[in-house]
């Protein structure tokens, strides 16, 4: 993409009310716009690094046979009813009345739809196991949003839904899920953790949460160095004894184990092989996916702007031609980005007229895994620059090099 023809309004600026590093820099790297408090719009470059993480979640998820679905953002309340979570989430539920007087919400979760619908359909032990996910937006009326998308009233998560006969294929499906958690996560470039958690309002009698450290965390766990272990409650370690060190943690995915909670209330039964009629056992399976998003920025920052791991940044990376009134120079840089182009890399191509300062600011700012440059000494000796943006590592390459290099080191896991 050329970044003459592209909209990323990058601010040269610090934005206004911003909370922390993530918040500033998704406002300034111009991945979003802030619509108000805790309602934000996706910018190009934001939407290229949701779509990209999304993308690695449908890749895990598939790969375990779940089967993609869409549900309604809008719910009736009467089926919210049936659980009593309609008073549970009461603070945080979006409920109105249409034209016709029918009680509806703004789905903040989906545990209460996904029974709706698989109880219509299955009626006998046959048709099961299986697991249902979607990608979706949900809405909380939050009292406090902050820290961007950490916490806000609109938010894109991925829930998944598993459908058993017995606590045994539950077991088996929660072990499947709980491992495609921690391959997307790896895959995210993030540090995480896993720890054992209260269902909540959620129900079920068994959860584990995948935490992410960060210093704007909202949960707490605490951490023996001595034993690599986490824990939920402060006290000494529980194997060693030592004191235990505090961490801020931002939550970025949840696994419960429900049971037959929902299946129950809703009347969601089949068949056994014996003609009795049981309840489904069910598991759900939550993502925070644009959370992930801050949770990336938190842990891959420095003082000069983003640093994306790969496979999740908006391109693979930028090229600067510097020197743009250069009519040699911008042919050669224009050249180089045809022929990465066309070997599949996905490159943002500064082409602007601007002073090499304003590009190198914007190049780190924003964050793409490597920076090229085309410049005086590729005049000299045809050697392109690269520099690593993360470590600030620089090479000089000829075409077949940089080829190789970017082959060598783009490489996401299979």
């Amino acid at each position: 993409m050329l970044f003459s023809k592209s909209f990323l309004p990058t601010l040269r600026e610090e934005p206004k009310g911003a909370e922390c590093t993530s918040h500033r820099l998704s406002l300034k790297g111009s991945l979003l716009f802030m619509v108000s408090s805790g309602i934000y719009a996706y910018l190009p470059f934001g939407f290229r690094v949701l779509r990209k993480i999304e993308n690695i979640i449908r890749k895990r998820m598939n790969e375990t046979g779940a089967q993609e679905i869409l549900m309604s953002a809008l719910q009736p309340l009467e089926i919210w009813k049936q659980t009593g979570r309609d008073k549970d989430l009461e603070e945080v539920m979006i409920t109105f009345k249409d034209r016709r007087g029918r009680q509806l919400c703004l789905g903040p979760t989906h545990e209460e739809e996904v029974t709706e619908i698989v109880k219509r359909y299955v009626s006998s032990y046959k048709q099961l196991p299986f697991t249902l996910y979607q990608i979706q937006t949900k809405f909380r009326d939050e009292a406090r949003p902050r820290y961007g998308l950490v916490r806000s009233c609109e938010f894109i998560m991925k829930d998944a839904y598993s459908f058993d006969i017995d606590d045994r294929g539950l077991n088996f499906s929660y072990e499947v899920m709980f491992n495609a958690y921690k391959k997307i996560f790896k895959d995210c470039g993030l540090e995480f953790v896993t720890v054992e958690a209260d269902p909540g309002a959620m129900g079920g009698n068994i959860s584990h949460e995948f935490m992410v450290p960060a210093d704007i965390g909202e949960d707490t766990l605490y951490f023996c160095k001595d034993c690599n272990l986490y824990f939920k409650k402060e006290g000494k370690c529980e194997k060693c004894g030592r004191k235990l060190k505090e961490e801020k943690m931002i939550e970025v995915g949840h696994v419960f184990k429900l049971g037959t909670k929902y299946s129950k209330a809703q009347e969601a039964y089949f068949l056994d092989k014996d003609g009795l009629r049981k309840p489904i056992v069910m598991g759900c399976y939550g993502i925070g996916v644009s959370r992930i998003i801050s949770a990336i920025i938190e842990q891959n920052h420095d003082k000069k702007g983003i640093i994306w791991p790969k496979g999740v940044g908006g391109f693979d990376a930028t090229l600067l031609v510097l020197e743009r009134e250069d009519e040699f120079l911008f042919q050669e840089a224009s050249l180089i980005y045809e022929l990465l182009i066309n070997r599949g890399f996905d490159i943002l191509f500064d082409d602007r007229p601007e002073p090499a300062g304003v590009k190198f600011n914007d190049a780190y700012l924003i964050g793409n895994p490597y920076i090229i440059i085309v410049g005086k000494r590729y005049k000299e000796n045809s050697k392109i620059e690269l520099e690593v943006r993360r470590s600030g590592e620089k090479l000089n390459l000829n075409k077949d090099e940089l080829i190789k290099f970017l082959n060598d080191n783009l490489k996401v896991n299979g």
